[in-house]
C-alpha cells in the first residue's frame, strides 16, 4: 500500500485492531435484516452520498433500485491514479465494506453481491478474498468475484458493468441510471468501497460524526489517507503553505482552486460552489513546490487523452487535440483561443463523462490561472517551472 493513513474518528478508528473479522466483530454487530425504508432512512439521516465521485444521495439509489431482481455491486476499482482511499479500506477494512454491501443486499432482497476489484493492486485482491473466507457462508449471499483492467475510465460505472457482462471493461453509452437498468438490465445498486463502510458504520453507530475519506499528495513521495468530518476547516487536511498554494481539488477530473482560496472555507460541496470545485472522490493535490498549475494540467490532459474508451468521436479525435492545444498553450507556441474552441466541441458529447470531466479540470485552469497561460504566451512562468513544459 503506497499512501500513510491516520487514525479516524469512525471509519479509520481503532485500526490497532487490524483487518481480521473476530476483533471487528467486537465493535460492529453482524448485519441483520432490515427494510428498505429503515435503512435509507439512516442514510438519508448522514446525508451518505456516493464516495466515487458523483456525490448521488445513497437513499435514492437504494429506493430506485428497491424491485425485483436487483444486484448489489462493490466497486473497489479506483480508476483515479490519485485516490487510494479504497486502496486502504480494503487493507485495513474489508469487513466494514462487506457489512455494508450484505446491509444492502438484505434490504433489497439480493442474492447475490458482485466485488469488483482493482487489476493492478493484488494485495487489495488478497485481501478481500482472505475476508470473503473468514465470513463464510454467514451472510446469506452469494458472492462473486471481478477484476478490472488497469485504467482510468475502468472503474466507471458503466465500464464495471461491461465487465460483469463478460465484456470489454469500458464505458458505454446509457440512457437510464445503473438503480434503474443496470447488470443484465437488473435495478442495481450500484457504490463504491467507502459509500457501503459508511453505511455500514452509519446503521451500527448512527449519523454522528460525519466523515469523508480524503487522499492528499503534496510534496512528499507518498500520499495519506484522512478521515475528516464535513464541515471542518481545511486546516485540517492542508498545512498554512499548502493552503497558500493552488490546489487540484476531486482528482484529474477535478477543480484547480487558487492559493488561499480554501481559507476561511469548510470541507463541504456547498462552501466549494462558490470556486466551481466539489469533493468528488476525495482527492486532495496541492501544488508541489517550484510546479506550474498551466504544466501539471498539460501532463493530466495529456494522460487523460490516452486512457479513453476511444469509442467515440469526442475522444478518440477531441481529447488527443485538446491535450495538444493545451501542450502547445503551455510551451507558449499555440493560441490559447484553440482550447476553448476544442472544449466547446469535446463537452457533453462523448458517450461517457470522461470528455466532460477533462474539460472540467482544462476550465477551472483557465478560470483561475488565465494570467499565467499570458505569461508562458511570452515564454515566461510566474512559477519558475516553464523547463517542465518543454
Amino acid at each position: 500500500m503506497r499512501a500513510s493513513v491516520d487514525e479516524g474518528p469512525r471509519l479509520l478508528a481503532h485500526l490497532a485492531d487490524g483487518p481480521g473479522l473476530t476483533r471487528h466483530r467486537l465493535r460492529h454487530p453482524a448485519p441483520v435484516r432490515v427494510g428498505v425504508e429503515h435503512l435509507a432512512r439512516a442514510a438519508e439521516a448522514a446525508d451518505l452520498r456516493g464516495r466515487g465521485g458523483a456525490g448521488f444521495p445513497f437513499a435514492t439509489k437504494l429506493r430506485t433500485a428497491a424491485r425485483r431482481g436487483a444486484v448489489v455491486v462493490v466497486n473497489l476499482s479506483e480508476g483515479e491514479p490519485a485516490s487510494q482511499k479504497d486502496e486502504v479500506l480494503a487493507m485495513r477494512r474489508p469487513h466494514l465494506i462487506l457489512d455494508g454491501a450484505v446491509l444492502a443486499a438484505r434490504a433489497l432482497g439480493a442474492r447475490r453481491v458482485h466485488l469488483v476489484l482493482p487489476g493492478d493492486k493484488p494485495l487489495v485482491t488478497t485481501r478481500m478474498t482472505a475476508a470473503l473466507a473468514e465470513r463464510e457462508s454467514s451472510d446469506g449471499v452469494e458472492w462473486r468475484i471481478n477484476t478490472a483492467d488497469a485504467g482510468f475510465v475502468s472503474g466507471q460505472s458503466r465500464a464495471v458493468l461491461e465487465l460483469m457482462s463478460g465484456r470489454a471493461n469500458l464505458p458505454v453509452t446509457a440512457w437510464a441510471p445503473e438503480a434503474v437498468s443496470g447488470h443484465r438490465g437488473r435495478p442495481t445498486l450500484l457504490s463504491n468501497a467507502e459509500t457501503y463502510a459508511q453505511l455500514a458504520s452509519i446503521w451500527v453507530h448512527g449519523p454522528d460524526p460525519s466523515t469523508m475519506l480524503i487522499t492528499r499528495a503534496g510534496d512528499t513521495p507518498a500520499a495519506k489517507v484522512l478521515e475528516v468530518g464535513i464541515g471542518a476547516p481545511w486546516s485540517a487536511v492542508l498545512s498554512p503553505f499548502e493552503l497558500d498554494r493552488p490546489v487540484l481539488l476531486g482528482g484529474y477530473h477535478g477543480a484547480w482552486v487558487p492559493g488561499g482560496a480554501l481559507k476561511g472555507r469548510r470541507i463541504a460541496d456547498e462552501d466549494l460552489a462558490g470556486l466551481g470545485a466539489r469533493l468528488g472522490a476525495g482527492v486532495v493535490l496541492p501544488l508541489p513546490s517550484g510546479s506550474c498549475p498551466v504544466n501539471e494540467t498539460a501532463q493530466i490532459v495529456s494522460y487523460l487523452a490516452g486512457q479513453s474508451a476511444g469509442r467515440c468521436g469526442p475522444c478518440r479525435f477531441g481529447l488527443p487535440a485538446l491535450a495538444l492545444a493545451v501542450d502547445d498553450a503551455a510551451r507558449g507556441e499555440g493560441p490559447l483561443e484553440r482550447i476553448h474552441e476544442l472544449a466547446a466541441v469535446v463537452n457533453r458529447r462523448g458517450a461517457c463523462a470522461h470528455p466532460d470531466g477533462t474539460v472540467r479540470l482544462v476550465a477551472s485552469l483557465q478560470r483561475w490561472f488565465g494570467d499565467e497561460f499570458l505569461l508562458h504566451q511570452r515564454r515566461e512562468c510566474g512559477y519558475g517551472d516553464l523547463a517542465a513544459a518543454g
